[in-house]
């Protein structure tokens, strides 16, 4: 049975220790993308590594940390205004209705944008059904469950 979820929500992401990130729910986009900052790719060890800090200095969860990962591939992403650029992918995991399932992100920088946290089809496919006229069914269901 699929999850309703509305058109805007919050969630985790505990392997990015970040908590109640605004999410918007977008059926447009086939993958999901988080904000950042600072993505750079380099090599260290004869290894391939990307770092990245989250949100922006701005943002009021931005947390300083800078992440690394040589687990990411890239891929090249239409954006809604037609532009095609090479982001990152990285696979994390998001907490959404008390439940953990494993997503993949391309990191963009998105400081323009109201939402820090894309969810796109190829996350919400299978498992949920958008309701526009509701949001933040996740957030509710946590508070009440606390």
């Amino acid at each position: 049975m699929k999850i309703i979820i509305g058109r805007t929500d919050k969630a985790d992401f505990p392997e990015l220790s970040l908590e109640e990130i605004d999410v918007k729910i977008d059926s447009g986009a086939y993958t999901s993308s988080i904000h950042c900052s600072n993505i750079k790719e380099f090599t260290e060890n004869n290894e391939s590594l990307i770092k990245f800090t989250l949100l922006d200095p701005e943002h009021s969860f931005y947390n300083h940390k800078e992440f690394r990962s040589k687990n990411y591939t890239s891929k090249i992403v239409k954006s809604s205004n037609g532009i095609s650029e090479k982001r990152f992918m990285i696979q994390t995991e998001i907490v959404i209705f008390n439940t953990t399932f494993p997503i993949h992100f391309t990191l963009s920088e998105r400081t323009d944008m109201k939402f820090p946290v894309l969810l796109g089809r190829k996350f919400l496919n299978k498992k949920f059904v958008i309701d526009t006229a509701k949001k933040n069914l996740s957030n509710k269901l946590k508070q009440n469950t606390k």
